[in-house]
């Protein structure tokens, strides 16, 4: 099997026989082949199939009703006591409806958790996640927040429990695969899906992650699982995915993922990247404050949207507008 990675170029100077980078900022005029058994060749893009090329190029389905044709941000609101960054900052009700409204300012969509999955965490029961997130998507609705939420859960009573009180998208680090009834309650709700990889539980996902080339395996896995929603009912043009960077990842295994991430676009969705404030980014920056990762994080989700990045998850919602916005306008040449 060949897989096609697009090598992205944003720059007003675009060659003929160039094409759109899945329907965003970008363009390519060169695509790297890559083989599992044979060394990477880079061909013209205006030498591919035209299935291939369709599928590299075309614009990604809107999502939860956003165009994306520019990088969109998802803001982070964890209300759990034990997130590797800020566990227990916005627990309270209160704390979280005014982190929510900040982020609403900057962010695309608000994406709220109850259970932390950072490496080590131990499972949330299934009430405790829907009193910690239901109320403050319900809360949100209530006070005119119209934009996209999304829950992240990895449960189907805490993501149905969500749906109920105002949540238009699921965020699945397991990628349907933790609880048996998640696929069949999404296909039914008809809300769109993100589908990360990962591996193991986050208990256990850090020890000693394992893979024979960790690019072509995490897609592989990825395209499986997209395969699986669609025959449980999900349409394809309601999933995204996510590599999962940082689970079940080292930090060789991180960066070969960002370093070429724009395979990704080869399975033809929107593809979402969530690196911020993660401990590679405070290994390479010798930086143990998680809180004080966001320099590193900015960087990041440059790189990702210079690569083709949909959607990028982030902590710092304010500096990464400000940094995305002004990347854009410098790199296009006018204000986006």
């Amino acid at each position: 099997m060949e897989y096609l990675r697009p090598i992205p170029q944003i720059d007003p100077a675009r060659p003929a026989g160039a094409l759109p980078l899945a329907g965003g900022l970008g363009w390519f005029a060169q695509v790297e082949v890559i083989s599992r058994s044979a060394p990477a060749r880079l061909i013209a893009a205006a030498d591919l199939p035209p299935e291939d090329a369709l599928r590299l190029s075309a614009p990604r389905a809107n999502f939860a009703g956003l165009s994306l044709d520019r990088p969109r941000l998802m803001g982070i609101l964890n209300i759990t006591p034990d997130s590797f960054s800020d566990g227990g900052l916005f627990l309270a009700p209160d704390a979280a409806l005014m982190q929510a409204r900040r982020m609403a300012a900057g962010a695309d969509i608000i994406d709220i958790g109850g259970e932390s999955t950072r490496p080590g965490a131990v499972e949330v029961s299934v009430e405790d996640e829907i009193q910690r997130t239901a109320p403050v998507i319900a809360a949100l609705r209530a006070g005119g927040l119209d934009g996209p939420i999304s829950i992240d859960t990895r449960k189907a009573g805490v993501a149905s429990a969500a749906f109920a009180a105002g949540a238009s998208i699921l965020n699945d680090v397991t990628a349907l695969q933790f609880d048996p009834a998640m696929a069949g309650m999404v296909a039914a709700s008809g809300r769109p899906v993100i589908l990360m990889h990962s591996i193991k539980t986050p208990a256990t996902m850090q020890d000693d992650p394992q893979y024979d080339n960790v690019l072509l395996d995490v897609y592989d896995a990825l395209s499986a699982r997209v395969a699986e929603a669609v025959a449980s009912g999900i349409p394809r043009d309601l999933i995204a995915i996510d590599p999962g960077i940082g689970f079940g990842k080292t930090l060789a295994h991180n960066l070969a993922l960002l370093a070429r991430l724009s395979l990704f676009h080869n399975i033809g969705l929107p593809v979402l990247l969530g690196a911020s404030r993660k401990r590679f980014i405070g290994t390479i920056a010798r930086q143990t404050d998680a809180v004080r990762r966001m320099p590193g994080s900015l960087a990041v989700a440059l790189a990702g949207a210079a690569q083709g990045a949909a959607m990028i998850r982030v902590h710092d919602v304010d500096e990464t507008r400000q940094a995305l916005t002004l990347w854009q306008a410098s790199m296009m040449g006018h204000e986006i």
